[in-house]
């Protein structure tokens, strides 16, 4: 299997889920089986089919999670010296050379990627086109929305 690329608070991150499925979600659902087998005739018991259907997702979810986990390689983006160019973990500041909108966006993991919260995938089209490339260089995006043209105006790892 491929490592998975996470940074350090992205892997924090799928850790307390994983902690919060195993040892609260869990527990909860094999209560509300146990309460719903309870009650009698099974066949015909809406709460015992949510509640094994809400279990098989947490089972699938923390079996998704340990996998990743256990394929990760962290990446401390302060820890890094790329010689200021877009590395995975960067922030990098760009403007959009078109319109002259800056954006500032940090290259992460598929999983931490929030586009809301400026980090993007690291498969993503944009990070795609700046790896590789420092500040002062122009970066060509070819998304589903069209071409981009975008000036990387600084890089820095923290």
């Amino acid at each position: 299997m491929n490592k998975v690329p996470l940074t350090v608070i992205g892997a924090e991150k799928l850790k307390q889920e994983l902690h919060n499925l195993k040892h609260v979600q869990r527990p909860e659902v094999i209560q509300a089986i146990s309460e719903a087998r309870a009650q009698g005739d099974l066949s015909e018991n809406a709460e015992y089919d949510a509640a094994k259907e809400r279990q098989s997702f947490i089972e699938g979810r923390i079996a998704d999670l340990e996998g990743k986990l256990s394929n990760s390689q962290i990446i401390d983006p302060s820890q890094l010296d790329a010689d200021g160019r877009c590395v995975f973990g960067a922030t990098v500041d760009l403007e959009d050379t078109e319109s002259g909108h800056s954006v500032t966006y940090q290259i992460v993991g598929d999983d931490e990627a929030d586009i809301k919260q400026g980090k993007i995938s690291i498969s993503s089209p944009i990070a795609r086109a700046l790896i590789g490339k420092s500040a002062g260089d122009m970066a060509e995006v070819i998304a589903p929305g069209g071409a981009r043209e975008y000036e990387i105006l600084d890089v820095r790892y923290i």
